[in-house]
């Protein structure tokens, strides 16, 4: 279950405060204002207003798409969070990596992510 409407609010508002209006609503292929093309996975600490997120980062038009792990660490800012790339092609979508091995690698990497993270919270 998504809930857009709790925490991608948190996403847009701290991307723009670090690249303003304009660069914030194209970054990602405007995933924090207007995309809604794929699955998105979700982790949100309220206590701490920080947030792990995968998700689409490349546009419909590329015949590449990546996933990709963003954070928003307590007290602020956005990151992405550089790892190995999670990604498929279109012209192939049935060759391995298809995308639903891309989403599932970038959600494992995630997880891994918050393993180390946990440590320093």
């Amino acid at each position: 279950m998504r809930h857009d409407s709790e925490i991608l609010p948190l996403w847009w508002e701290r991307l723009r405060a670090q690249m303003g209006p304009s660069p914030a609503s194209r970054y990602a292929s405007g995933l924090f204002d207007q995309d809604r093309r794929r699955p998105i996975a979700q982790w949100y600490n309220p206590a701490l207003q920080s947030a792990l997120l995968v998700a689409l980062e490349t546009g419909p038009e590329w015949p590449v798409q990546r996933f990709a792990v963003f954070y928003a660490p307590p007290g602020g800012g956005f990151t992405k969070v550089h790892m190995e790339t999670h990604e498929w092609f279109t012209r192939s979508p049935k060759k391995s990596p298809t995308e639903e091995e891309a989403f599932a690698a970038a959600i494992a990497a995630a997880e891994a992510f918050l393993h180390v993270e946990m440590d320093f919270i």
